[in-house]
């Protein structure tokens, strides 16, 4: 079985692959459902405590990966309308 540092290495190997960093173009017809829920799970996903990072892939992504999720994140509520939902939502999480 592979470890967690072994599954690092694979996953930091398939980043480093030439292409890797080109921009492809998806195009995605979601419910606002959806929308709402894959916006979720994106940024929580990405919420990781620093003591996870380490053991975690994410302790791999380049920042810069990071951002372009949180931004592609945004970009989905904000093209279904449910920002304001979403930020409400949050709030009532407890800023989750």
């Amino acid at each position: 079985m592979l470890t967690t540092n072994d599954v690092v290495r694979v996953y930091e190997t398939v980043l480093s692959i030439p292409g890797m960093n080109e921009a492809v173009k998806i195009d995605l017809k979601l419910s606002r459902k959806n929308v709402l829920l894959l916006s979720h799970v994106i940024e929580r996903g990405l919420t990781v405590k620093d003591d996870d990072q380490t053991s975690s892939l994410l302790g791999s992504v380049p920042e810069e990966s990071i951002k372009e999720l949180k931004a592609f994140s945004s970009d989905c509520l904000q093209k279904a309308g449910l920002v304001e939902l979403s930020e409400k939502l949050n709030a009532l999480n407890g800023g989750k």
